[in-house]
């Protein structure tokens, strides 16, 4: 059966050739393109494989249906095969147990978590948080892992990170501490500026300068997942901070409408495949904007529309409370109910009200 964890398990490149139309040249280009798998190879589609890989698209279409047949995939299975494959998933915790209620035990894995807000509410403070917690081992919430962050709005800061890492409990340091074969206890300074480089070291950051560069820098992630897959913090987290940002600023009117969302559409599953080939929480975040036209209720709506809406697993809408209190509401989920939590962003990161 089909197992995404192991869906970015690479091969040598005698093994593509045994496809049929790859030689030696176009197994070079699809390696090269990060297509190193036949998992990898069956996800894509002619159009992509032909384009990577200067090939027709009937022959990439027959390259794809080989792979598929080999990587077993792209079947029927039984519901029990399903939950068998679904506890494959992991839950990331997001450090609030209220809000990790919320979300049915934290941020799933092969799942898109789309986290959207007004300016100042708090979407920011998550990604760093979730960057940090993802490194912690199971038993405390974490996926004993790496994390990507695209950063398109100039948000990430190293300093916040070292914040977020005194905050956690000292069980919590005390574990990472061990994880990265540190000695020392929570308390101590040098041996908490040992534990930031390490955390620090498995945050792998990027700038996006445009919207094409978002797309590009979707495309390296995926990369990137790949050549970690085996390493000892293999990747288990992609944040991109803010997805809608570029997007919303270059395409601009009705008329280039319909070119953003398909272009959106693509990034977004882009993303999603990260996800479901490395077993990997991707979370994004989202602008807002109001609508004048509602007359009744919050006017504050996502930007993306529809695409955003349907390719987002989980959606969680961020608005600000009294001083340093945050409302997380649950706004759509495939298998839990609408609900609200409440948080706090404290120096140490975010808390429990």
């Amino acid at each position: 059966m089909y197992d995404p964890a192991q869906a970015g398990t690479t091969m040598p490149d005698d093994d593509l050739e045994n496809l049929p139309g790859v030689g030696p040249a176009t197994a070079d280009k699809l390696v090269d393109a990060g297509f190193e798998g036949y998992q990898a190879i069956a996800v894509a589609s002619p159009g992509e494989l032909s384009n990577t890989a200067d090939i027709g698209e009937s022959t990439a279409a027959d390259i794809i249906n080989a792979a598929r047949e080999a990587a077993d995939i792209g079947g029927f299975e039984t519901g029990s095969q399903v939950l068998e494959r679904r506890e494959q998933i992991g839950k990331l915790t997001w450090g609030v147990e209220e809000v990790d209620g919320l979300l049915g035990g934290g941020v799933e894995t092969q799942s898109i978590t789309e986290v959207y807000g007004e300016f100042g509410s708090g979407k920011s403070q998550v990604t760093h948080q979730l960057c940090v917690n993802v490194q912690l081992p199971p038993e405390h919430g974490g996926l004993h892992g790496s994390a990507i962050f695209v950063d398109s709005e100039d948000t990430f800061r190293p300093e916040r990170i070292d914040d977020m890492v005194r905050g956690l409990p000292d069980e919590a340091i005390q574990a990472m501490l061990d994880d990265h074969e540190i000695e020392g206890t929570p308390g101590d300074d040098e041996t908490m500026e040992e534990l930031l480089a390490a955390v620090l070291e498995n945050i792998h950051v990027a700038k996006a300068f445009n919207s094409n560069h978002q797309i590009l820098l979707a495309e390296k992630a995926k990369e990137l997942a790949s050549e970690h897959e085996e390493s000892e913090f293999p990747v288990r987290l992609v944040c991109v901070d803010s997805l809608t940002a570029h997007f919303r600023a270059e395409y601009i009117g009705r008329g280039e409408l319909a070119e953003r969302q398909q272009k959106l559409n693509t990034h977004m599953h882009d993303l999603m495949r990260i996800g479901d080939l490395y077993n990997t929480a991707v979370v994004v975040t989202n602008q807002v904007a109001s609508n004048p036209d509602s007359y009744f209720g919050d006017p504050t709506q996502p930007i993306g529309g529809n695409i955003l809406g349907h390719t987002s697993t989980f959606r969680l809408y961020l608005r600000k409370s009294k001083g340093d209190k945050r409302i997380v509401r649950l706004v759509d989920a495939p298998n839990l109910a609408d609900g609200e939590a409440v948080m706090r962003v404290q120096d140490g990161g975010l808390m429990a009200e």
